[in-house]
């Protein structure tokens, strides 16, 4: 952000500003006095211009903070229904076991000759596939 501005006067220049006079010039007092306002007016105005670059860089830095919050909320809005959904399927698929083996007790059992419920089956089949 090297958005300087070329300034040719500071205030302390145009207070050591010595003019020539000359027979019938201006009247030293009065150009006097009006530099003095000048000078007032650039030293505002440095003031101004350190206060809104300050804050320029302290927006812009803040900008960039949430901007990286907003990326790290988004990765991890991504990543939850993805962990949230497999975990969800595994419980239901237990429950659904627990349920047939009450409801149907031995003879569950009996049609699946290794003993092994659905749950063990998915779980198997998700193991060699994976």
């Amino acid at each position: 952000m090297d958005n300087q501005i070329k300034v040719e006067l500071d205030p302390t220049e145009i207070l050591k500003k010595e003019f020539k006079t000359k027979m019938r010039g201006y009247d030293s007092e009065e150009v006097d006095g009006y530099l003095d306002l000048i000078i007032k007016d650039y030293q505002s105005y440095q003031e101004e211009i350190t206060r809104l670059t300050a804050e320029n860089t302290r927006l812009f830095n803040k900008v960039e903070e949430l901007n990286k919050q907003l990326n790290a909320s988004d990765s991890v809005k991504e990543n939850a229904p993805q962990q949230t959904s497999a975990a969800t399927n595994y419980d239901i698929l237990k429950r659904l076991s627990n349920l047939e083996r009450h409801v149907f007790g031995a003879k569950l059992s009996d049609q699946n000759p290794a003993g092994q419920t659905r749950v063990q089956n998915h779980s198997q089949f998700n193991d060699t596939n994976m």
